[in-house]
């Protein structure tokens, strides 16, 4: 199956956007009456037809649709330091992806290397991920936000920060495998490559943030942030 992103997508017939189209006739080489799907990054997965294959102005008449296609059984946020080299960011929006995120947050830290990103390329990030996966529902990208704004929004869910300092609390770390519960919603903090300060620790600590540990290996922070997604998966699909 071949998916195509049509975020403005309307019925009964829509055509796709001058990249797209130059993608499924000229690569994919799409033809009249080929079977080809959409979707609106929103959950609903469109079932059509080729009905001109133009390769700036591919035209799609769309036969039925599919609303809540294939959706995560839980609820994850993902609010991780940028990378100084991007690639290695970049790395972990695909991948993350493909595995099962609802929301990326790009956190600006105190021990932060990069307090930029290009939206825009992250988003093109996600979504050529969203399409290689067969998945219909598109992660949210948030603009950079700074830790202390992040922590003090208020979040329905678990509340995790995982970090490589003495523990701030008697119940310590807990492995976030053995911690997590099935089918909840839970916002995971990672932090750049120096790791949060001490003083970011207490200070999610004091209002609620859980302590995690990723396993006794040391992480690079897109390794790590990538684990985290992995793990949550597992819990969610046993």
């Amino acid at each position: 199956m071949q998916l195509f992103y049509a975020p403005e997508i309307t019925l009964p017939s829509y055509t796709l956007s001058e990249e797209e189209s130059k993608h499924g006739v000229r690569v994919l080489r799409l033809k009249v009456g080929d079977v080809i799907h959409l979707t609106d990054g929103r959950g609903t997965l469109y079932h059509g037809r080729v009905a001109e294959d133009h390769p700036k102005r591919c035209r799609v008449e769309i036969e039925r649709t599919e609303e809540q296609y294939e959706p995560l059984p839980y609820h994850l946020t993902m609010a991780v330091a940028p990378t100084k080299n991007t690639d290695r960011y970049e790395w972990f929006l695909e991948k993350a992806t493909e595995i099962g995120v609802d929301r990326f947050i790009p956190l600006e830290t105190e021990h932060s290397e990069r307090r930029t990103l290009k939206g825009e390329r992250c988003e093109k990030v996600i979504v050529a991920a969203m399409k290689q996966s067969l998945k219909a529902f598109k992660p949210a990208f948030a603009p950079m936000t700074k830790f202390q704004e992040l922590i003090a929004t208020p979040f329905e869910g678990r509340k995790l920060i995982a970090h490589c300092d003495t523990p701030q609390t008697e119940a310590g770390k807990r492995y976030l495998a053995s911690t997590l519960r099935k089918g909840e919603s839970a916002l995971i903090l990672i932090g750049p490559e120096g790791d949060f300060s001490p003083e970011e620790i207490r200070a999610a600590v004091a209002i609620g943030f859980e302590e995690i540990s990723l396993g006794t290996q040391r992480l690079r922070t897109e390794t790590a942030a990538v684990v985290a997604v992995a793990m949550t998966s597992v819990v969610n699909n046993q």
